[in-house]
């Protein structure tokens, strides 16, 4: 799978499209602005595109007071030009109202995820001390600072690659009103060198006191992430677990099935897996009051006597 379409909703609001020209399109009810503007311009790599940063500075200009909810596309073209973080962090007081922030929302045919250029996002949360939810996708020059951030309550990284410095950096971010925390792993081939072991803090339930989901996605390890979920504290205060887009088996889901209860929870999500029938069907029997969702089975390929699984999005 690759990123075919752009966000429909986001923060729990429709996305409207910021129009190239022209008034806003009248709403009646809250929205998300979804800004983007594509632009290839080869001379113009490694800096800011111009294009969109003289048009986003027209749109805070119209707008700003009013925008909620925020998602951010094409900037110029990701691959040659790096995120502007640097515009939206200089436009905080003129955005004073901003609580949710998608930073990257384009499909593959404008810059695969591998390709993309963000750099260090946790200035946004300095930026905006008021922002509870961040949404972020990058690829190439993609890091994140420890940072202390009191309103943040979701947090979800999407890569083909994650490294171990950013989740480091995560894991080691104060950031008390957190409910939910996303991490797409991706492979190693583009650089997702997370081990689970690097996840031990997390994992013992050490972090994040008001942590109620858990997306482990996307990941390469995601029988290694099952078998350590199988005993993990954390699990116990969860009320909802998402290990789908990732290359989880058959052995991955017989740990979970035998270790803690999972009865709990309210969603366990596997969806894009290369589980048999039979053990899709037993972790659903299994949790009869869980919304499971084993949807999308994916079959290994072979070649040369070798079998491989793959993460729903890694270039």
């Amino acid at each position: 799978m690759t990123f075919g379409s752009h966000a429909s909703e986001f923060a729990g609001r429709p996305v409207v499209t910021v129009p190239v020209d022209g008034p806003l399109p009248t709403v009646d009810a809250p929205v998300s602005w979804r800004f983007s503007r594509w632009d290839f311009e080869e001379k113009s790599e490694d800096t800011l595109s111009e294009e969109f940063r003289d048009a986003f500075e027209r749109f805070v200009a119209q707008a700003g007071p009013s925008v909620e909810s925020l998602v951010i596309g094409a900037w110029g073209y990701a691959a040659f030009n790096p995120a502007p973080i640097r515009q939206l962090c200089a436009a905080a007081e003129r955005l004073p109202a901003l609580r949710a922030l998608f930073l990257g929302d384009m499909t593959s045919e404008e810059c695969e995820i591998s390709w993309m250029k963000v750099g260090d996002v946790s200035p946004l949360l300095t930026a905006y001390p008021a922002l509870e939810v961040l949404r972020v996708r990058g690829g190439e020059e993609f890091d994140f600072s420890p940072v202390r951030h009191d309103r943040l309550r979701e947090l979800a990284v999407e890569s083909g690659g994650l490294s171990r410095e950013f989740v480091g950096a995560v894991l080691a971010s104060d950031l008390p009103a957190l409910t939910d925390l996303e991490l797409w792993f991706g492979t190693e081939d583009y650089g997702g060198d997370t081990t689970v072991e690097d996840l031990t803090p997390l994992l013992a339930g050490e972090l994040f006191p008001q942590l109620r989901r858990l997306g482990l996605r996307n990941a390469e390890i995601a029988d290694g992430l099952a078998v350590a979920l199988a005993s993990a504290p954390v699990v116990g205060r969860l009320e909802r677990l998402d290990l789908s887009n990732g290359t989880l088996g058959d052995e991955g889901a017989a740990a979970l099935l035998a270790g803690q209860p999972l009865t709990h929870l309210t969603a366990l999500d596997l969806h894009h897996h290369f589980l048999s029938p039979e053990v899709a069907a037993s972790v659903v029997a299994a949790l009869p009051g869980v919304q499971v969702d084993v949807s999308d089975p994916q079959e290994p390929d072979e070649y040369d006597g070798e079998s491989y699984r793959y993460t729903a999005v890694a270039e």
